[in-house]
């Protein structure tokens, strides 16, 4: 593998949670990734996901912020922080991109590290099938 993997958040808690329903070719991807250590996870996956708890739209059975320690200290994954230049470079991503800021920093986060987003989220797809990054239906 010459190039990292990018998870998209809710392929994250997937693959923490061992949900099923993840294309087989996407598992394989992520087995083969965090073998290599080229496993990432974007820093803003944490908020989101916080942020979901904090809704009731995700449970874990333990708190939150444990379950994220866990998530990333794992081997294999590595979290990328929000630097200044992916910040900037999400406000001003190529063609046109909705405005929600944690997909805007995640596709930014794959387009800096020239990595593969694995992700089941539609819009992100269709940006990337117009060639603005590389993306893998998860």
């Amino acid at each position: 593998m010459d190039r990292p993997v990018l998870l998209d958040t809710h392929v994250w808690v997937w693959l923490m949670e061992g949900r099923v329903g993840v294309s087989p070719e996407a598992v394989q991807l992520m087995e083969q990734a965090g073998e290599e250590s080229f496993l990432r996870v974007s820093a803003i996956s944490a908020w989101e996901v916080g942020m979901l708890e904090a809704r009731g739209r995700l449970r874990f059975d333990i708190p939150c912020e444990e379950w994220v320690e866990h998530a990333v200290g794992l081997p294999g994954i590595s979290l990328m922080p929000l630097t200044p230049s992916i910040c900037v470079r999400s406000s001003r991503l190529p063609g046109v991109f909705h405005g929600d800021p944690a997909d805007r920093l995640i596709v930014a986060t794959a387009r800096e590290l020239g990595a593969l987003l694995l992700t089941r989220d539609e819009p992100i797809l269709q940006y990337a099938a117009l060639g603005h990054l590389r993306a893998l239906a998860a």
